[in-house]
């Protein structure tokens, strides 16, 4: 005899499971758990049909669903079947059967009965079959009501899983708007192409998680790997071979590995590779990429242009510190003004103590913050004849004119303490936990005599600053 009663709790906490669950594997989890307590099920496995890749995929792990080939056949040819029927019929034991159950189709079921059977459902969409539901059981006879209770089921697993897949393609769409708008961004802060390609393979690299990426300019005749650091997959290399000024990407023969052209203005600028020797690239990813590697590639254009122009600037774009080139013609004034009138010269140079661990870990934008703030403090604590630059990455170099030795030094520890103490706000780097960063310089001091030049001051004052990072760092080191 029917029991409603039990069926209705069935559903209840099956409706509940499917809409209080966020995550496909706790929601799934838990479905199993339910149908072994209530129905007796020993397993149940969700397959659905990847229209990128054209396979049917385990709809947890995210893989292709069999590797034995002829259980994948097998598969294949029942999902072909329930699609042909619209979803109208179901999977017993090999058999397909139609969904209008009835007593002469029971009877049929029992005459099938084995060991191990296995019961296939589809899931459908819009009269459109996406996926399968196997069910393993033991049960000697398929009642009318339990089939009827697991028809139900699918269906309403079915919505979860629609809806789950639709949250999921919105929130790829939102990251790749958002990766598109971050890259465009970047030029705002940064015109430095040895800043700007690591937050633009950053941002893909977020964005495709399933492969590596690697970022490479073309200079010379030849791809250059400038991130990250290494690559040594030999198939990258070849298909770097096939770039023209038509193509928009070129992908292995598996679609595993992808190379997508940074062109601008009829001019290759370079290329990013996607890679991976499990997963393959489908048509959205290769869309995704392909818009993203064109974005880069303006980005790094207009990066190039803005470097050419700001060569003859004098101002670090980042920090508003004198920048390399203005340090140079400063520098080479001081050092000849004081071997002219006798005149004392120090010169600072300062590193920021582990900032690629700050980079690591909180993002490039988050060492932005560090490195303006570390300017800021320089600016404040230095006195107003005194020239202030960027050197280069997270270094800094200050001119100390009229300054003798004592006084360079006092100079330096006050700098260095004010910095230690100091806390680094990296909220606009969206950093939300632990947004406030305490950060260390070491400091390399020298002082200048007649018998040298403003490249003999700058070696002397990198090999303090040497010796102050390799004896502890945290410190102000003279020679």
């Amino acid at each position: 005899m029917r029991n409603l009663k039990n069926e209705i709790e069935f559903l209840n906490k099956l409706s509940n499971i499917l809409s209080g669950q966020i995550s496909p594997i706790t929601t799934i989890s838990a479905v199993n758990k339910l149908f072994k307590q209530h129905l007796e099920i020993n397993d149940t496995e969700f397959i659905m049909w990847d229209n990128n890749n054209m396979l049917l995929k385990d709809f947890i792990r995210d893989n292709n669903f069999y590797n034995d080939e002829m259980l994948a056949k097998e598969i294949n040819n029942i999902y072909t079947d329930l699609s042909e029927s619209k979803g109208k019929s179901f999977y017993f034991n090999d058999s397909l059967f139609d969904c209008d159950f009835n007593t002469e189709q029971e009877y049929l079921i029992k005459e099938l009965i084995v060991d191990d059977n296995i019961l296939i459902f589809p899931l459908i969409s819009n009269e459109e079959v996406f996926g399968l539901m196997r069910i393993s059981l033991d049960r000697k006879v398929i009642k009318k009501d339990f089939f009827e209770l697991l028809n139900i089921s699918s269906k309403l697993i079915s919505g979860a899983i629609i809806n789950y897949n639709l949250n999921e393609q919105m929130e790829i769409s939102l990251n790749f708007y958002k990766a598109m708008k971050d890259i465009a961004k970047i030029i705002e802060s940064q015109y430095e192409l040895s800043y700007i390609i690591p937050l633009i393979g950053e941002m893909i690299d977020r964005f495709m998680h399933s492969h590596l990426i690697y970022i490479f300019i073309y200079q010379e005749g030849k791809y250059k790997l400038v991130w990250p650091g290494n690559c040594k997959d030999k198939k990258i290399y070849s298909l770097l071979k096939k770039i023209n000024l038509h193509t928009d990407c070129i992908l292995s023969d598996d679609s595993a590995i992808g190379v997508f052209p940074l062109i601008t203005e009829g001019v290759i600028l370079g290329a990013v590779a996607a890679y991976s020797n499990i997963d393959k690239l489908n048509r959205q990813d290769i869309d995704y990429l392909i818009q993203l590697t064109k974005q880069s590639g303006l980005t790094i254009q207009r990066a190039n242009v803005y470097a050419e122009v700001l060569k003859y600037a004098t101002m670090d774009a980042l920090t508003g510190l004198n920048n390399r080139r203005q340090m140079e013609v400063r520098l080479n004034q001081e050092t000849a003004n004081a071997k002219r009138n006798n005149m004392a010269l120090c010169l600072m140079m300062l590193d920021v103590d582990y900032f690629k661990k700050v980079n690591d870990t909180y993002g490039h934008t988050a060492g932005d913050c560090v490195l303006k703030k570390v300017s800021e403090i320089i600016k404040n604590e230095i006195r107003e004849y005194d020239i202030a630059c960027r050197y280069g990455g997270e270094e800094f170099l200050v001119i100390l004119p009229q300054t003798n030795t004592k006084e360079a030094i006092l100079v330096a520890q006050r700098l260095r303490k004010v910095i230690e103490n100091s806390q680094i706000d990296v909220r606009q780097a969206g950093v939300k936990k632990n947004p406030l960063l305490n950060v260390t310089v070491s400091i390399g001091v020298c002082s200048f005599n007649p018998v040298m030049n403003s490249d003999d001051l700058i070696q002397k004052a990198d090999k303090a600053l040497y010796q102050a990072k390799t004896t502890g760092r945290n410190r102000v080191i003279f020679i």
